[in-house]
């Protein structure tokens, strides 16, 4: 049996499709567990699931700026219940997914962050998911923690969608090119799940730990909204905006209550080497993006 922690989340949603390929899932969703419950750890106490073999995390608290002045109750969903639910794994000898963010560096290297690079968070938010990583891995060692950047899914709210509508609405665009990172789907985090989990029941030990996990290539959010929008008018979608009439904004939006990492950039060689991945650019799941944009637009 699988449990699947935030099944009705983002990357809860798409993990819900795939991780049934694996055997019997239970889904957990806020109506069912609510993370940031005071007496989440007596709740869990009582939970027994016979034959456990892993805990999913994809639960999280992602209001970026809300956090500022809510640290505590991010704290309590990322970090607290984090480690709670990683020891519900260790007590029934499970495995434990879990996933992190880029928000845990302050984006000053140059180049690439990798697994062994010193986490400096520079907001709330980074301080709460690099706090719930290391209970994480203080309460179970049978633990694989994705750390991925710029997440967006077919579903709910995320930037290609805002663009999207914002582009059905206005002639002209004004796109932040301080920032770079790896647009990362929940489609690719998915299916490197399902693989990492078959590698953890077959490696063992030599699979735990920490992982780099986002699609290959890198964009400024710029590059990224201009592709959306390109992909949209190509596939003959209604749009007002043209990619040109997106420009670049060159300082960060001082109006955000939160600072972001100027670089996102995260290097994925150890997570490619040891679970068989092959990354594809950030483009293909944008393309893929829009692609469900226009379906969901022929159905009216």
């Amino acid at each position: 049996m699988i449990l699947l922690v935030g099944a009705d989340g983002q990357l809860g949603r798409e993990l819900s499709a795939s991780l049934g390929l694996l055997g019997n899932l239970s889904r957990w969703t806020l109506d069912n567990m609510d993370l940031a419950d005071p007496n989440l750890a007596e709740k869990l106490k009582r939970v027994e699931f016979p034959k456990l073999k892993a805990v999913v995390n994809a639960a999280a608290d992602t209001a970026v700026d809300r956090a500022e002045s809510e640290e505590d109750v991010a704290y309590r969903v990322n970090a607290e219940a984090a480690g709670l639910l990683a020891a519900l794994a260790e007590r029934h000898g499970a495995a434990f997914i879990h996933y992190s963010t880029d928000y845990v560096y302050d984006g000053m290297k140059s180049g690439p962050y990798t697994e062994e690079d010193e986490p400096a968070p520079l907001n709330a938010y980074g301080r709460t998911k690099l706090a719930g990583d290391r209970l994480v891995a203080a309460a179970c060692p049978r633990h694989v923690i994705f750390r991925t950047s710029w997440v967006f899914s077919q579903t709910g709210v995320c930037f290609p969608r805002t663009v999207y509508n914002l582009a059905k609405a206005r002639e002209s665009l004004e796109m932040d090119c301080t920032q770079r990172g790896a647009p990362t789907s929940t489609e690719l985090l998915s299916a490197a799940t399902l693989l990492a989990l078959r590698g953890v029941m077959g490696l063992g030990p030599a699979a735990w730990g920490l992982y780099h996990l986002v699609s290959s290539g890198e964009a400024t959010w710029l590059e990224f909204s201009r592709r959306v929008v390109s992909k949209a008018l190509e596939l003959g979608l209604e749009l007002k905006l043209k990619p040109g009439a997106i420009t670049p904004r060159d300082v960060p939006d001082a109006s955000r209550p939160a600072a972001r990492p100027l670089n996102s950039l995260l290097s994925t060689g150890k997570a490619e080497e040891t679970f068989g991945l092959v990354l594809p650019n950030w483009t293909y799941y944008a393309d893929r993006f829009v692609e469900g944009l226009r379906y969901q637009a022929s159905l009216g």
